[in-house]
């Protein structure tokens, strides 16, 4: 399933940048407060982004094992793999949001 792959890329990256503007957020809250908000802002639409993608990573996989479609086990190992390390990166991003945010 080259998909799951693909989307699984494409949901690092958008963690990534995430964090990346997710710690501009930070580093310009204090002399540019205006320019903080959006960078926050942005970073929490890639989270969004993020969302969006795993969302579909997990309707493709429910919808072959319901259509009994065999799933390479290699494949589920590396997706769970995978998942884990998003899940641990988004993690981090959103105390940086909510460090932005002071909650």
């Amino acid at each position: 399933m080259e998909i799951i792959k693909k989307l699984s890329g494409m949901i690092s990256e958008e963690i990534a940048d995430a964090k990346k503007y997710a710690k501009c957020a930070l580093h310009y809250k204090e002399d540019r407060p205006e320019l903080a908000r959006t960078f926050d802002a942005l970073s929490r639409q890639e989270m969004e982004h993020m969302q969006v993608l795993h969302n579909s990573v997990v309707g493709i996989i429910d919808e072959a094992k319901r259509s009994g479609v065999v799933v390479p086990p290699g494949m589920m190992e590396a997706w769970d793999i995978l998942h884990e390390m998003h899940i641990e990166a988004a993690a981090e991003v959103k105390a940086m949001q909510a460090m932005f945010r002071g909650t």
